[in-house]
């Protein structure tokens, strides 16, 4: 059984962590937490931890909805990181014109 969005918005870590089904995510998500752990125990301020919960309840929100749109993400990030040539998709202006437009 697959986590759905409902079962991580009371911000759970554990549910949030199993929500995410890309193994980049899982590490990032892992690496995040022991930094902002790190990060309160020695200004005992939450605010940092309940930022990065929010941001990661997206992300597994995300990583639910659209799985392979997030494989497809990393392994792009990948080759932008490798020096390789991206493909060239429509300017992101163009397609919020045709959105207000409605078309």
């Amino acid at each position: 059984m697959t986590a759905q969005p409902h079962d991580y918005g009371s911000g759970s870590l554990r549910a949030i962590r199993a929500a995410l089904v890309i193994a980049q995510d899982r590490g990032a998500f892992d690496i995040g937490l022991k930094a902002v752990l790190d990060e309160v125990r020695i200004s005992l301020d939450l605010a940092a931890l309940n930022d990065f919960i929010h941001r990661w309840w997206i992300t597994a929100c995300d990583s639910t909805r659209d799985a392979e749109g997030r494989r497809r993400m990393h392994a792009q990030a990948a080759r932008a990181l490798a020096g390789e040539p991206l493909p060239q998709g429509r300017p992101w202006r163009e397609v919020l014109a045709e959105r207000e437009s409605g078309r």
